[in-house]
């Protein structure tokens, strides 16, 4: 069955078919060649696999998401960086980074963050005479912060396939997305000092004052929510509703930005967005069902500890595969389907779930800004109106970049594991 599995998965990989469509097929010819399983197991097992209540938390994350970018928060996030960083070289460049990186601190998704802060600081960069790729590879860059900084959806996946607490690996989440976004700024600084790009970065910025009292409604959203998280008031599921109800309150009652008429047009875009990932997690859950009940992950930790025999040689195939895996198959379906296979071998080598959790979005993240299946590098090429090809030269100083803090987070466990021992004190 395990044959069968694979093959068949990696043939409708090849022709194209859709994600959800494929996992789903290579399960049902799966069961068909084992010819012990009932095909009404199909049903079941789809079922199952969304029937978890960690998961309402997705759709309740992407609809904050498209409040907020419709109801003026992320206008309100960049003119505050642009307050704080925008005066030195390069200040606007560090701007785009430090608003992705709040703006993910809500939405949970990098290519929400793409389009709603990319749709404002790709124009404004090019207008301050930063060649487009290169403002188009810095959103795009920047913007996978958001599967990084909690809440992330990614890391409720994961924390649902796996059985991983979910509140750990948002505050574990803290560390390599503050280590991303840092060695992001330090290379846009050091690039647009040597190509002379950013002088006037300091023009049309308001003061910090005026643009911190602006954004006090809007920075009350992230810190109400990841308060409540990390001081236990709440579950991140829960936060996920709080994070409605907050955008809704500052976006139409503070803000006045965010119309009643513009609601049936966001809850149908977050209806789509939610309907996709769903779709690939029943799929997945099957699948994954049946590559467990196979032995298939016994039989790979067995290979695992005979070729490779330190945990560090582990890491580095596993990030090796990893990066592979991230430029061909969409985030979702590669947590959902991988993670349940690889973190029990992770634990067998002495590495700690919450730490391989990061490990594997930050990944998968990275998989987002490469060709030729990068979700964000095709978000902010279209935010951009730029080809693909044009931007891929610009883009692989970010690319090594993010796999030079991919290597520290791999191999250095306290800067994901620290901030839970404090935090949560376990």
């Amino acid at each position: 069955m395990n044959s069968a599995l694979g093959l068949s998965l990696v043939i409708f990989f090849l022709l194209g078919v859709p994600i959800a469509v494929a996992i789903g097929l290579a399960s049902v010819i799966g069961i068909e060649m084992q010819g012990r399983l009932p095909l009404l197991l199909v049903a079941q097992r789809m079922f199952t696999g969304i029937d978890s209540f960690p998961l309402m938390a997705i759709p309740l994350f992407i609809l904050a998401g498209n409040l907020m970018s419709a109801g003026g928060i992320s206008h309100h996030l960049v003119e505050l960086a642009k307050s704080i960083v925008g005066g030195i070289q390069g200040g606007l460049a560090c701007s785009c980074v430090l608003t992705c990186m709040m703006f993910a601190s809500v939405s949970g998704s990098s290519v929400a963050t793409t389009f709603a802060i990319g749709a404002i600081l790709i124009p404004a960069m090019v207008k301050h005479g930063y060649p487009k790729p290169m403002a188009a590879s810095i959103q795009a860059s920047s913007a996978e912060l958001g599967v990084l900084i909690p809440p992330s959806i990614p890391l409720i996946l994961y924390g649902v396939s796996t059985d991983t607490s979910i509140g750990k690996l948002f505050v574990a989440g803290l560390g390599p997305g503050l280590l991303v976004a840092i060695s992001l700024i330090i290379l846009v600084l050091v690039l647009c000092r040597v190509r002379g790009i950013g002088m006037m970065d300091g023009e049309d910025r308001t003061s910090i004052g005026n643009a911190a009292w602006a954004a006090l409604p809007a920075l009350l959203v992230p810190f109400a929510i990841l308060g409540g998280i990390y001081s236990g008031i709440f579950t991140p599921t829960e936060a996920s509703a709080v994070a409605v109800g907050a955008a809704l309150i500052v976006g139409m009652g503070i803000y006045g930005e965010l119309k009643f008429s513009q609601l049936p047009e966001i809850l149908k875009q977050t209806v789509i967005s939610t309907s996709a990932i769903m779709i690939i997690i029943a799929a997945a859950s099957l699948f994954s069902f049946l590559i467990t009940r196979s032995g298939l992950p016994n039989e790979i930790a067995a290979w695992f500890k005979d070729v490779f025999e330190s945990r560090i040689a582990f890491l580095l195939v596993v990030n090796l595969m990893l990066l592979i895996v991230g430029m061909f198959i969409e985030t979702s379906a590669a947590i959902l389907v991988l993670a349940p296979i690889l973190t029990p071998i992770a634990i067998a080598y002495g590495v700690d779930p919450v730490h391989f959790g990061l490990i594997i979005v930050v990944n998968l993240a990275l998989g987002m800004i490469t060709p030729p299946l990068g979700v964000n590098l095709f978000a902010a090429c279209a935010v951009a109106r730029l080809p693909v090809e044009k931007i891929i030269p610009q883009l692989l100083w970010f690319v090594l970049t993010v796999f030079g803090a991919l290597m520290i987070i791999t191999y250095v466990p306290a800067i994901s594991l620290w901030p839970v021992e404090m935090i949560l004190g376990n």
